[in-house]
């Protein structure tokens, strides 16, 4: 996505990016040359578009399974963000080429090359703004690949803007939350879409889906990891500042992934997750340069 941020009445900067691209291009450069990192969507042809692909490109990100549709292009969002960092979104994106990347004719192939991958990883955005039959489409796709060994991996992100309906949104959710093996919620999500009073309730209630792996955010407490239902906290150091939380999350699964690949320990894993989202927030915009050497990266 075309990212354009800033207040209304201030000069607004243009930025690319986009919740599954930041933590594509965060988790590249947690990891450098440690894991290929490959981004899957669809693009227009117009100059906007080429500009994004380039741009991912200097991230090391991997570009082979961006493909191009003739008709359409990219969609756009809006940040408005508050004193106190928090963010407002405005979409434009009813017509943007990734809505309709299940009835591209290149995508079986590319599904059929993700077969190949250790793991994917996708959001509720990715879900919210496909129709209802080519999110089926993509639902059948994901089962066919954990069926060949391939962890999907899920960040709940939920956006009301982006759904007809609370409850069109819950079956989704339902059906994607049976196929993933990691899930990475955040709390305040998941209080908006299911009404959860605390963190407990949406533990509780995620563990109903026998995932794996369940990592729940919750913003300056830290997060909560939880497999064989039990659940284990891991805090956070406060932030004196927070300038800009839009790629928070986003960050967050970055740094948690980077020690997962590498099957760090739980609370070094946790706490890189928390790392890279602090460092994130101190700045503006969604993507910064990472200090790693503050994330307690292992390469090698």
């Amino acid at each position: 996505m075309a990212e354009l941020s800033g207040s209304l009445f201030n000069t607004m900067q243009q930025g690319f990016g986009g919740d599954t691209m930041n933590t594509a291009i965060y988790l590249k450069q947690l990891m450098a040359d440690d894991v290929q990192v490959s981004y899957v969507t669809v693009m227009g042809n117009d100059n906007l578009s080429d500009a994004m692909i380039e741009k991912w490109q200097d991230y090391d990100v991997d570009t082979q399974f961006v493909l191009r549709d003739e008709r359409r292009h990219c969609g756009l969002y809006m940040i408005q963000n508050e004193d106190n960092g928090e963010r407002h979104f405005q979409y434009w994106r009813s017509d943007a080429a990734a809505k309709f990347i299940m009835q591209h004719p290149q995508v079986l192939e590319v599904f059929n090359q993700l077969a190949t991958y250790d793991a994917v990883f996708l959001s509720g955005i990715s879900i919210a703004i496909l129709s209802d039959a080519d999110r089926s489409a993509l639902m059948s796709q994901l089962f066919d690949l954990r069926e060949k060994g391939v962890k999907i991996l899920f960040d709940g992100n939920y956006r009301s803007q982006l759904w007809s309906s609370v409850e069109q949104a819950q079956l989704a959710y339902k059906a994607i939350y049976k196929l993933c093996d990691l899930a990475l919620v955040t709390h305040d999500d998941e209080a908006l879409l299911w009404g959860d009073a605390n963190v407990d309730a949406t533990i509780n209630r995620l563990q109903l889906f026998d995932i794996a792996e369940l990592v729940t955010k919750d913003g300056a407490n830290g997060c909560y990891y939880t497999k064989n239902s039990e659940t284990c906290h891991i805090g956070t150091k406060p932030i004196k500042q927070v300038v800009d939380t839009t790629a928070a999350g986003d960050s967050f699964n970055a740094g948690f992934l980077a020690g997962w690949l590498q099957t760090m320990s739980l609370v070094h894993t946790c706490q890189m997750g928390n790392q890279t989202a602090a460092q994130v927030i101190q700045q503006k915009g969604a993507i910064i340069e990472l200090n790693t050497d503050l994330i307690g990266v292992s390469r090698g």
